[in-house]
């Protein structure tokens, strides 16, 4: 019998991808190089959406 994964709603602007790091272009004492963690504005970061019903719209 196969088995449905649970429908859950992918933030259409970062695809899921919620949070991008970004190099600064310098680098660390280690020899690494310093990011900046960037979480997408639209999901806040959670790489989800809130259904239709949720979001408040007009006033």
């Amino acid at each position: 019998m196969p088995q449905h994964a649970p429908n859950t709603r992918v933030c259409r602007d970062c695809d899921g991808f919620a949070t991008a790091a970004i190099t600064t272009g310098t680098r660390h004492t280690d020899g690494t190089r310093a990011t900046l963690r960037v979480p997408c504005p639209t999901c806040k970061g959670t790489g989800h959406t809130a259904p239709a019903g949720v979001v408040r719209a007009g006033r």
